[in-house]
């Protein structure tokens, strides 16, 4: 039986005020907690942030700033153990930085002889093939590996990645519930948002000459125009999602006069007030990752638009396809399978409730392991 506490460093991007990203914490934060209480012992997470103090207070775990290599080794010598986890770390299509930085920390816990865990990582696109070998060499030192999809694994089974089995499960977030006190939590207040159905909407910034964005404008127009709907805005990456929704809401012009409404969830980086807020919509228009598993999570059928095989990759395990990429989005078709979502969300929910509840109920999976490793090394 395990007495002394457990401190496991918790790696990612975290303490940028990635609503995404952050909701990965809070649920591997909530996993390891209930996990570690179900076992009888007792985990002291400590996480590496970009803003150590705003991250301890959203918390309340202690925090190291991710970019102090003193502060860092020095909580992962004092630590039993590091997982690496949720989102999509090891890709290097954003920037060419992500992949030697958090192979680096994995690496750094590994020469100090301390077991390492990758936690539902998205792999990939990996696009500079140096970095195989290096992936390869730091996940056969790990004590567990898993995945958020088949497709994570395929490509580290390309990289001839022999130990530890990659384990696929959903992402973290799946798992993620909503405030114990949702009743009581103070809301974001939006005029109308109970007399209509409320279609959240998330969108970030990809193509440069922002085609995409004007063509979700479009579509939701034509939606707006032949149903009256609350179009919510949901920023899920501040401030850069909050600029481009008041792009779109600027191209939608003044809609009152259909009846529907506009507005914007603001200032949100509470992670399961986000959830809360989701949780209330009736569809969900997403291009955010997060968004969408947000939205599938509570039952709100999911319409997402693919800048990345991720969004492909989940919408498939929920039986959907995107709508439309940021390639070639038809504003029609978006408007078109909105109105069908909203006609037949209950039918939606009875088709992908069972595969819903699996990917909830499994997305604990990566907790249970690591709790149980941790009551087994004593």
């Amino acid at each position: 039986m395990v007495t002394t506490v457990q401190t496991i460093i918790i790696s990612g991007y975290y303490g940028f005020r990635n609503s995404g990203d952050e909701a990965v914490l809070k649920s591997i934060l909530t996993a390891l907690e209930e996990e570690s209480r179900q076992a009888g012992i007792t985990v002291k997470p400590v996480v590496l942030s970009s803003d150590p103090d705003w991250t301890q207070k959203m918390y309340g775990v202690e925090a190291v700033p991710r970019m102090s290599l003193g502060e860092v080794r020095r909580a992962i010598k004092n630590s039993d153990g590091l997982i690496s986890g949720g989102g999509s770390l090891l890709q290097d299509a954003t920037s060419a930085k992500s992949i030697p930085y958090y192979l680096a920390i994995l690496k750094l816990a590994q020469w100090a002889g301390k077991p390492t865990f990758v936690y539902a990582q998205g792999i990939g696109p990996v696009q500079r093939k140096i970095f195989y070998p290096m992936i390869r060499s730091v996940f056969q030192r790990c004590e567990y590996v898993s995945v958020r999809d088949e497709q994570s694994a395929a490509l580290l089974g390309t990289m001839k990645l022999k130990r530890p089995v990659v384990e696929v499960v959903p992402d973290p977030v799946m798992g993620l519930p909503l405030p114990s006190n949702s009743e009581g939590l103070n809301r974001v207040a939006a005029e109308g948002e109970d007399e209509l159905p409320i279609v959240g909407v998330s969108v970030r910034y990809w193509d440069k000459e922002r085609r995409e964005l004007t063509a979700i404008a479009d579509g939701l127009k034509k939606l707006a125009a032949g149903r009256r709907v609350h179009l919510r805005f949901f920023p899920f990456h501040l401030p850069d999602d909050e600029q481009a929704s008041r792009m779109v809401m600027d191209l939608l012009g003044d809609i009152r006069e259909t009846g529907s409404r506009v507005s914007m969830c603001e200032q949100v980086t509470d992670p399961q007030q986000m959830l809360l807020e989701v949780s209330r919509c009736s569809l969900m228009i997403g291009m955010r990752l997060h968004s969408l598993i947000y939205a599938a999570s509570h039952q709100v059928p999911p319409l997402g638009i693919s800048y990345d095989p991720k969004i492909d990759h989940f919408l498939g395990r929920v039986g959907s396809q995107p709508v439309g990429t940021t390639e070639a989005l038809n504003g029609q078709k978006l408007a078109d399978e909105a109105v069908r979502l909203l006609d037949q969300r209950s039918q939606w929910i009875e088709s992908q409730g069972a595969a819903i509840a699996l990917l909830k109920s499994e997305a604990r999976l990566p907790a249970q392991h690591i709790v149980n490793y941790l009551c087994r090394k004593g």
